[in-house]
This record gives C-alpha cells, structure tokens and sequence, in this order.
C-alpha cells in the first residue's frame, strides 16, 4: 500500500514531517527504530501508520492513562480501530474489550506499563500476531531520566518473551545523551533505524523573568499578548494552584487549577474544559500536560521553576504544537530553589539518583541566570551543538541592556568565600559580606574575617544575583546536595587576580545600594498576642470539626488578629472586630469571649479602647511593608522582631502575608538546625498540621511556636 496515500487518506497530511519518513519506512521494511523527536513532531504517527500496513496488532506502551482514551477516539475518527487497557476499566468493560481483541477486532491496543506483567494479559496475546511493540515516553525506562518509572523496566522482560519477536519502535521528546543511550541498551534494538531530528522549536519564545510580583505580571502579560488565547501556567505545589487560580479569577480571568490532589472527576473536567476552550486558562502542577494534545496553546508560564531542565523543557514545550509563534516564561525566584530541593528530599531515591537530581537542578538555576542564548543553553543540554551564538528568538538574545562591570564585586564575594574556608552556602556568603549578627556568623567567628561587611550597602537579593551568576559562568561551583556548599573552581583565579572582567546586565543591577527605611511602628495593631490569636485558632477548628464546616466560615485569621490585639471582652466590644455581624456573635461569641476574658486575667493583658481601632486599620497595609523593610535590612529572625517590637512567630506571619502579596521571601535566610526540622516534620507526619499546640506538646520545650511555623512554611 502506498505510504503517501496512507497519509492523506488516514491523517490528512500531503508530506511526511522532518524525521517521519525515515522512521515510517524503517518499520515497513522489518527494523527496529528509535525516534527522538521534539514535542508536536509527529511522534504518534510514526508508529500508527505502520500500524495500518502491518498484518497483526500493534501493542503501544504509554504512560499516560488519561491520554489513551483521546488517542483511541481520535483513531476511531480517522477510522483505525484501537482500543486501550488500563485501571481506569470497569470489570465488564474489560472482558468485553479482551473478547473483541481475542477476535481481532482491534489494530492497535494502548496498554500501561504496570499490565505487561499481567497473567490475563500475558495469556491474551499469546495467541495474536503481535506485529509491532510500540513505546512511547520511552524516556521513562532511563533511571537517568526526569520521569523514571519503574514498571518501565518490565518492558525488555516482556518484548523477550515472545516466541516470534515483532518489531519495537520507541520514541520520546526529551532525552539527553546518556538517556538515549540507556534507552538503547535496556530495549537491545536490533539493526534499528534512528531519526534524531533535534530539539529546536523555532516558533517558540524563550524568557526568564525575575518578578517580585508574579500574579498582576501574569495578569499584564495575558491582557496585553494573548487576551483571548490559551495558556498553561505551572505551579510547583498544589498549594500554589489553588491561590493563583483564585487570584487570576478575582482579577476577571476565565482560570481552572488542576492538581494530583484532586479527584479524577474534578480533573477530567479541569482537563476538557481547557482542551475545549471553555476556559482560557489552566493552573497547574507537572500532573498536568503530559500528552495532552491542545495545538494552540499559545502561552506557557512557569509561575515556579521546575527541578530541571528536562521537566521545563517538555512543559514549555506544550505551547505551539500547532508550529504558530509562541511564548514560554519561566518566572524565578530564590526561594522556588528552596521548595526543589524539599521535593527531591521528600522523594526518596538512592544516593546516585538524589546527585542526579540535584545535579539537574543546579543546571536549571544556571540557566535562569545566563546572559547567554537560551535557546542555545536548551540544546547544549541535550548535546546538540548550536550553530550560532544567538537565536535572536529569546528574551537574551533581544535584551539590548547596557552591560555593566562586576568585576569587583566579583572578587571580594570570591575572596569572601575563600576566606570562610570554602564551607558554607550562599545566605552565609551574603550575611558575611552584609555584616549580619546572625547566630551562625558569631559561632563561627567570621565577623573577624577580612570580607566581613564588606558590601553592607548592597541588598541581599543583589548579592545573590551575582552569587548565581558566578555560578552559572563556572567561576563557583556548588557541592550537589541540600545544603550545597560554594568553592572556587580553577577559573575563579583568573577573576581574583583581575585577568578576566565579569560583566552583567545594567537593569539587574542598577538598584544595587540598599535603602534604608526606618519602621514606623503602631504599638497597638503590631503587637498581637501570638498566643491568644493560637488559642482562638484552635477554638475555631474545634467549632468547624463539629460543625463540619471549613474554619474560615466561622472568622478568617483577620479576625482572630483583631480579638487577639484589642482583648474584647463584652458583647459591644466584640461586634466591632472585623468579620464579626449578629449573627455570628449569636452562634460563636461567648465560646470565643470566654477564652479572650480567660486570657486577660490570667496574662494581666489590658482590654484596648476599641475606637482607636478604626484609625489602627487605616495603617494595616504599612505594617506588613514596614516588617518586609525590617526583613531587607536584616538576616535574623530574632532581630527583626527585637525592631519590630513583637515576637518571631508574628514576624513570621507578617512575611507570609508579604509573600502571598508577591514579594519575594527568601525564608532559606531563617537558619534552623537541621535535625530540628528533621525532627518538627516527622512529628508533623505523625499528628498534621491543623493544630500548633498538639505538634509543640511532642516536642521539647524549648521549641517554640516560630521553629514549627518557619518549618511548616519552608516545606509548603
């Protein structure tokens, strides 16, 4: 049968994409073949329309449960038979598919990994002409890979055990060197046909972006690039699904969140409602996408930077699959580091595969901080050699800022680095070179070093900026693990001793002198007892329990902040805290009363008078500033809070407050010994975290409540 006209007539296409037909005829003439083809390439085609021509069945191995059922549909319209086998079948629907495959009914037959160790399956195609084993996402068998799976590697078990071997093909999008290689060995393909087409997507646009305030940027970029086009925009936590969905919805965008802690009901519908354009916009986390095979996503912004570059690039890669001009952002912060590492510590790997991962991690950082093309960075890390040094199709490659020297602030962070003995990581660097009193500096001695406030003037988020950039250009280099720490490499020599001059863009440098802001301090508001505002909380969530009713339905944290900064103690006291109407007083008042009158007495606190809390609420938006100005200023908890006059734990909401605003906290600067938080958080495994108070009575006394809120808000 003619190949062309096989094209045309089941798919619709006049000409063969780069690759394909190499790959096609490879198959048709017997050979194995192995195709690495870049997202929207045609992949799936290469193996289909074999699948046509071939006498027998074709088995396809994939991953993506939710994609198989859009496959088989999308066959049925071009009118292949197909059907799939996964856990997502009914027991009846099962046996009938297995009937209809025993009487040949099918062409190709989408299987999971995990049921090629089956018995039913096993003894089902026993007695089928299997004409070809088809792997898709054939990535997944590398332990090398960003999405090992290991029910991957029962695929060489099963392809041998096939008295007459068929054909095996197998394909992916992202795959460095050493995967493919693996790749190779672990399926032992005989004579196969390769097609490498290279990883380049020209119509897409490459951007890195350093916001303070990622939300209205998001919102600024959709209303003024892609007003009524489709996005994805990925999260690293669900946590962070669920806000910016709300905050993308309250700024008037039609945005759905999806996420692995959802039912599969709820995001099915998340799912069709983007691929049908009923919603603009999706928020998601990396369970989204794989697969899903939208063409016109013209925008995908990473809200968090992903654990590597493998991830990054195959979820960027998601926009333009249709070849028309695209955009991919990825906005970064210091403290997303900070939420990786957590996510390759709560995962547990061997020793190899955590360097790995850490490894992975670190090229990705280097890459938020080049200057250089970053198209090209993409490709080298897939061991292709660009041709030209830029793209001109990336935010680098069309950024015409003035380059600014930075070879002397260069030099003193090297030498500061030098000087501490090469051990310890970059916000120890930084307090050195700040003239921080932070505890650690002290123990340590290193305020008695050469280096020490050096450059207390710079802010901290410079410093880094520089910090990374020494990095990313080879000058540093970071130990692989979750407390990295920062060593000279042979090249930093050249920088010290002033052969080689670093420079850097002007725009990310130009605020470099630090501010400084003295607070403005309310005495009334500022100072809210953190412990009564925990008792209310706990009083709250009892009442919710029994009620079964979200504790925010009874008073928002806002409200509780008020009880516990004026001490109401009556009825006509009460009623003026924010949140708080008639009804409410009816049905919650006197339990919360009793603890407030409860609380006085036995503290000594003084009720305040309630009018002037109509003039402390005018100032509530400066208190939270006022804490982020102390924060800028300062490294140590303990004395941020001596000048802000209340207590860590209250700085520590100050700044969540201040983060969910948008600006960036970088709570890696709160040092807390490790074994401590190794300690918080198995507790918090154990008993959860809707309570402090049952975490802290499993600790020992002396932690308090800010050690378990800064830990609980470092891993969120």
């Amino acid at each position: 049968m003619d190949i062309y006209k096989i094209l045309k007539t089941y798919f619709g296409y006049d000409r063969f994409k780069t690759g394909q037909e190499k790959i096609v005829k490879g198959i048709l003439e017997g050979q194995d073949a192995l195709g690495i083809m870049p997202t929207g390439g045609g992949k799936s085609l290469c193996y289909q329309l074999p699948a046509i021509v071939l006498e027998g069945v074709t088995i396809v191995i994939s991953p993506l449960i939710s994609l198989m059922k859009d496959q088989v549909d999308s066959l049925s319209e071009m009118g292949i038979t197909s059907t799939f086998i996964n856990s997502t079948l009914e027991e009846d629907i099962l046996q009938e598919r297995i009937k209809d495959i025993r009487l040949l009914k099918y062409k190709i037959i989408y299987i999971a990994p995990e049921r090629l160790e089956s018995y039913l399956f096993i003894n089902l195609i026993r007695d089928i002409d299997i004409s070809m084993v088809a792997i898709d996402e054939a990535h997944c068998i590398s332990q090398w890979g960003h999405d090992f799976r290991p029910s991957y590697r029962n695929i060489p078990k099963f392809i041998n055990s096939f008295i007459k071997r068929p054909i095996v093909s197998a394909f992916t999008a992202t795959a460095t060197k050493a995967v493919v290689e693996e790749i190779k060995t672990l399926i032992e393909f005989k004579n196969p046909v390769e097609s490498m087409i290279g990883f380049d997507r020209p119509n897409l646009f490459y951007e890195v972006r350093k916001i303070v305030n990622k939300a209205d940027f998001i919102a600024n970029f959709v209303k003024e690039t892609y007003p009524d086009e489709s996005g994805v925009i990925y999260c690293a936590t669900r946590k962070s699904v669920e806000s910016l969905t709300l905050k993308l919805r309250d700024l008037g965008f039609n945005a759905i969140g999806y996420h692995g802690g959802m039912d599969s009901e709820t995001r099915n519908t998340a799912q069709e409602s983007f691929i049908y354009n009923r919603v603009q916009i999706i928020v998601a986390t990396n369970a989204f996408g794989m697969g899903i095979d939208k063409p016109d996503v013209r925008f995908v912004i990473h809200y968090n930077m992903p654990q590597n570059m493998e991830s990054y690039y195959q979820e960027a890669g998601r926009a333009g699959r249709d070849g028309e001009k695209s955009h991919c952002i990825l906005l970064y912060s210091p403290s997303d580091i900070v939420k990786q590492k957590l996510l390759i510590q709560n995962n547990p790997v061997s020793l190899e595969r955590e360097n790995l991962l850490y490894k992975n991690l670190q090229y990705l950082v280097d890459y938020c901080h080049t200057n250089d093309c970053l198209r090209n960075d993409i490709l080298k890390y897939f061991g292709e050699n660009p041709d030209v040094e830029n793209c001109n199709n990336c935010g680098n490659c069309l950024d015409n800022s003035e380059m600014v020297d930075i070879t002397l602030e260069s030099q003193k962070i090297l030498s500061c680095i030098y000087r501490v003995g090469e051990k310890f990581g970059v916000s120890l660097i930084i307090q050195v070179l700040r003239g921080s009193k932070n505890k650690k500096v002290l123990q340590f001695d290193l305020d008695k070093i050469s280096t020490y406030g050096l450059m207390r003037e710079y802010k901290e988020q410079t410093l880094r900026e520089i910090i990374m950039t020494l990095i990313s250009r080879g000058y540093i280099i970071t130990t692989l693990d979750k407390f990295p720490v920062l060593k000279l490499s042979n090249s930093s020599k050249e920088v010290l001793k002033g052969e080689v001059k670093v420079f850097h863009k002007k725009h990310l440098m130009e605020e470099k002198k630090e501010k400084k802001v003295k607070s403005n301090i309310d005495s009334i508001m500022e100072n809210f007892d953190n412990e009564l505002f925990e008792k209310l909380r706990e009083l709250r969530y009892s009442l919710s329990s029994e009620k079964n009713i979200a504790p925010f339905m009874i008073f928002h944290d806002s409200s509780l902040r008020e009880m516990a900064s004026f001490f109401p103690i009556d009825k006509e006291s009460f009623l003026t805290i924010k949140g708080v109407a008639l009804k409410k007083y009816e049905s919650y008042g006197e339990d919360f009363l009793t603890i407030i009158i409860e609380h006085v007495k036995k503290s000594g606190k003084t009720p305040l008078d309630l009018k002037k809390k109509e003039v402390v609420r005018e100032d509530l938006n400066e208190r939270y500033e006022n804490t982020y100005k102390a924060y800028l200023e300062n490294d140590s908890l303990e004395t941020i809070a001596k000048i802000r006059n209340f207590t860590p734990s209250t700085i520590l909401e100050h700044l969540s407050k201040c983060e969910e605003k948008g600006k960036n906290v970088d709570w890696s600067r709160f040092i807390i010994d490790p074994k401590l938080e190794e300690d918080i958080l198995e507790v918090i495994k154990r008993v959860g975290i809707e309570k402090l108070k049952p975490i802290k009575d499993e600790l020992p006394e002396s932690v308090g409540y800010e050690d378990i809120k800064l830990v609980i808000i470092k891993n969120s």
